[in-house]
C-alpha cells in the first residue's frame, strides 16, 4: 500500500534575486503554488501596419511576455525566521524589487548635491521566476498588491495573499554576454522543444483542406 511518505514532493514555485551567487541572493519560496495563471504575449511584428507587404511575416524579436497570479506566503514555511518577523522578510524581499536601496539613493543625491549633470538610474539585480525545472526566465516586477492577515500581538503579519505581475525580460532587453541573456535563450529553447510534437497533426483532421 501506497504511503503518503512515498508520494513525491511536489515542486515549488518562487522568486530568485541575484541568482549569481553573491551574498545578497535572495530565494523568495511560494508557500501554495498558485492554483492558476495567466499569461499574454504580444508579438513584436515588424509589418504590423497593414498594407505593408514586405514585412508582414515578419518579427523584430521575442514576444512581449507577460504573467499574473495570486500566490500565498505563510509564516509556517520558515519558523525560525517568523518566531521574531512574521512573514516580513519575504514581504520586504519582495517590495525591494520596486525600491532602490537607501545606499544608491545617497549615491544618488551626493552625486546630484556635486553638480552632476546626468544622474543614472539606480540598476536593480536581476530577478527570475521559477515556475518548475522547464521554466526559469529573467523577469522584471511590474505588479504587486498585497493583503496581510493573522498578526501576532506585536502586528507581524503571518499570512499573505500577493498579486504579482511581471514582464519575461528576453534578449530584447538585455545585452549579450549578461546572464539573463542565456537564461532568457534557454528559456526560448524549451518552448521550441515542447513545440515540436505539437506539429504531429495529419490535415485530414481539418477536413483536409486545399493548401497545398
Amino acid at each position: 500500500m501506497t504511503r503518503y511518505t512515498d508520494l513525491p514532493k511536489p515542486v515549488r514555485a518562487g522568486i530568485v534575486i541575484d541568482p549569481g551567487g553573491g551574498e545578497s541572493q535572495k530565494v523568495i519560496v511560494l508557500q501554495f503554488n498558485p492554483d492558476t495563471l495567466e499569461r499574454s504575449l504580444a508579438p513584436q511584428a515588424s509589418g504590423a501596419e497593414q498594407g505593408d507587404r514586405t514585412e508582414a511575416l515578419r518579427l523584430k524579436g521575442p514576444a512581449i511576455e507577460t504573467w499574473k497570479f495570486t500566490a500565498e506566503l505563510d509564516a509556517s514555511d520558515q519558523p525560525d525566521v517568523a518566531a521574531e518577523f512574521g512573514i516580513h522578510p519575504q514581504l520586504a524581499a519582495l517590495e525591494m524589487l520596486v525600491h532602490p536601496s537607501t545606499g544608491q539613493i545617497k549615491t544618488n543625491q551626493r552625486l546630484a548635491s556635486l553638480g552632476t549633470l546626468e544622474v543614472i538610474p539606480v540598476e536593480t539585480p536581476l530577478t527570475l521566476f521559477v515556475w518548475g525545472t522547464k521554466r526559469v526566465m529573467p523577469m522584471r516586477l511590474t505588479e504587486l498588491s498585497i493583503t496581510e492577515e493573522a498578526f501576532d500581538a506585536d502586528l507581524n503579519p503571518y499570512r499573505a495573499t500577493v498579486g504579482i505581475g511581471f514582464r519575461v525580460l528576453s534578449v530584447s532587453d538585455l545585452p549579450t554576454g549578461h546572464k539573463g541573456y542565456d537564461l532568457y535563450l534557454a528559456y526560448l529553447t524549451q518552448k521550441e522543444q515542447f513545440a515540436g510534437p505539437a506539429g504531429k497533426g495529419r490535415l485530414e483532421t481539418l477536413g483536409n483542406p486545399d493548401i497545398g
